[in-house]
């Protein structure tokens, strides 16, 4: 019987196949109190299944060199260096130590109760890709009580065609394998991707997972359809089951009749076709029918990205989000001289393209601040984040900023400030800046110059743009915040998701007013919310008068396609209509 599950849609494009389905990993743990003279031996048995883990991850990571760039992208390596990260954490072994040794817990108890408290932590998390991080703690957590039990894996051995249990080793090397295959899971890990060779797959689905999940990452990193967050999709799914990836829509369906097959088989043809015509725009510039240059740029997340940045024919990175660098170290931060490092890397993979480091988009409600607090009285969204949090932290954020200074001798760098609301706040900013370089003097250490921008993503900064422009060279809109704050709903919220609208009168307003403004001060405005990449919008963007965009790699492509098409002169009156309405519509897109 034909049905269809909805979720995410996170990757692009159709696939169709055969699902190979992986059960649910989630162990049973007994609870039970030991005996204090048993106490060493379980805090040995912990380590033990954590130094197994670890051996694992650092055989997996050996692999990655004898691989092609397309089998291992460099989402799935730091990724593995992001496990390892929490697998070390020291105070992460003392959480586990204190459950064993002062309350005489079992040592499964003890680390799942660790996980507990430290998961607590992540679900406060206002930044979707950080709060998802918790996903990474689960699954390790989950492999060392496998290892302590010295059972394997449980991706190394998913269910075959006939029922049997099939290895790893089959899958990537039996030639019988003719029809593409499915991976449907409760969720996956960056270990398990890397174990399966991505290239035996066609598609991904699983039951958990949000737009920046891990999985989400690297299925759009290799250009391969997923959708996540597809509720009970493991167990609705059978082994063999023929189904269909809509990674446009967002729909799984399965067992397909032969029409909608066919349906499906069509629009795959043509997905790949289009997909054929967008690589020949590599090197065409990004130019409207009008003359008008727009500029499109990447939005990364780590230091390697910057090479896929360049083979998806971006001109620079709009937005380096620099708190990767931070996550997963429970207050643990990165010192000068490992940040420069990143930072350099980034700059000089860009091979002299600009590169816009945003500085730390973390706070109290993240795990790298171990105070203390009522949790009751926190809201994250509104509380100590961002340059707020940064400000609060004078020795840390000179830190990175002297570490972005010095990242700017081998390249064009621009500084991004988040969050920035105040006058005093920007005034603060700058005399910190000012601070680093006298430091950076005072060592004799080399630093290059670097242009200043703020972030506009707080109604109050979009209508207070004079006193940015008058500090800041250029200025970015971050939409995604920005329509949190002036619809007032918390977009990671199920319940109010509906009501997240970048449609809404008052977004398209702020939006087009901070662009006029930029204009007429002569300082740049570019957009790296998820608005810059959603092709739907990129007329009603030009209209009002957006040059520079920054997304994600993979929709660079589809997004200057549009702009090819697109005629800014005939866009602004229509666009200025647009926004006038008080119910703006998009009309449907043309599609070739």
């Amino acid at each position: 019987m034909t049905f269809a599950i909805h979720g995410l849609a996170v990757a692009r494009g159709v696939a169709i196949g055969r699902a190979v389905l992986v059960a649910s990993s989630r162990l049973d743990v007994a609870h039970y109190f030991i005996e204090p003279a048993q106490v060493t031996a379980e805090i040995n048995r912990v380590r033990d299944g954590r130094d197994a883990v670890v051996a694992e991850i650092r055989r997996l990571q050996s692999s990655i060199g004898h691989m092609g760039p397309k089998e291992t992208p460099h989402e799935l390596s730091a990724l593995l260096d992001v496990h390892l990260m929490l697998l070390q954490d020291q105070e992460l072994a003392a959480g586990v130590r204190h459950w064993i040794t002062d309350r005489l817990y079992n040592a499964e108890w003890a680390l799942t109760s660790q996980l507990d408290v430290v998961v607590r932590q992540f679900d406060e998390m206002e930044d979707d890709y950080l709060r998802e991080r918790k996903a990474d703690l689960e699954q390790i957590t989950e492999k060392v009580l496998r290892a302590m039990r010295g059972v394997s894996s449980p991706l190394i051995q998913p269910l075959g065609r006939a029922g049997r249990q099939t290895s790893q080793q089959d899958l990537l090397l039996d030639d019988t394998v003719d029809v593409p295959l499915i991976l449907v899971a409760h969720d996956l890990s960056p270990a398990d991707m890397l174990q399966f060779k991505q290239s035996v797959f066609a598609g991904f689905i699983t039951d958990v997972g949000g737009k920046t999940s891990h999985t989400a990452i690297v299925a759009r990193s290799l250009d391969i359809p997923a959708v996540v967050g597809a509720r009970l999709s493991s167990h609705l799914i059978q082994q063999d089951d023929w189904v269909v990836i809509d990674g446009d829509a967002g729909v799984v369906v399965i067992d397909p009749s032969p029409i909608i097959l066919a349906e499906y088989g069509f629009k795959q043809r043509q997905v790949e076709l289009q997909r054929g015509r967008l690589a020949r725009l590599l090197h065409t510039p990004a130019v409207t029918l009008d003359g008008q240059k727009i500029e499109l740029l990447a939005n990364i997340e780590m230091p390697d990205d910057a090479s896929s940045a360049l083979k998806a024919g971006a001109v620079g990175v709009g937005l380096f989000r620099s708190e990767f660098l931070f996550m997963g170290r429970h207050g643990k931060l990165p010192n000068e001289e490992e940040q420069y490092l990143a930072y350099r890397r980034a700059v000089e993979g860009m091979q002299g393209l600009p590169v816009t480091i945003r500085t730390v988009d973390v706070g109290a409600d993240k795990p790298l601040d171990e105070t203390l607090r009522d949790d009751a009285h926190l809201n994250p969204a509104l509380g100590l984040r961002a340059i707020r949090w940064s400000l609060a932290d004078p020795a840390m954020f000179l830190t990175q900023l002297r570490a972005i200074l010095r990242a700017a001798a081998h390249g064009q760098v621009h500084v991004l400030i988040p969050m920035l609301v105040h006058a005093r706040e920007i005034r603060q900013t700058m005399a910190l800046i000012d601070h680093a370089r006298v430091q950076l003097d005072n060592r004799g250490l080399a630093y290059g110059s670097v242009k200043m921008g703020a972030m506009i993503e707080i109604p109050a900064a979009a209508l207070t743009l004079k006193v940015f422009l008058k500090y800041f060279d250029f200025l970015s809109i971050g939409t995604n915040d920005l329509i949190q704050y002036t619809l007032a709903i918390d977009r990671a919220d199920e319940s109010v998701a509906h009501l997240y609208d970048p449609m809404h009168p008052a977004v398209l307003r702020l939006v087009a007013n901070t662009i006029a403004e930029g204009q007429t001060q002569g300082k740049p405005v570019s957009l790296c919310g998820e608005m810059a990449g959603d092709v739907s919008m990129t007329r009603l963007l030009l209209g009002m008068g957006l040059r520079s965009f920054s997304m994600h790699p993979a929709q660079i492509l589809t997004v200057k396609q549009e702009v090819l098409r697109a005629d800014t002169s005939k866009l602004a009156p229509w666009a200025a209509q647009l926004i006038a309405e008080d119910e703006p519509m998009l009309p449907p897109r043309k599609t070739a």
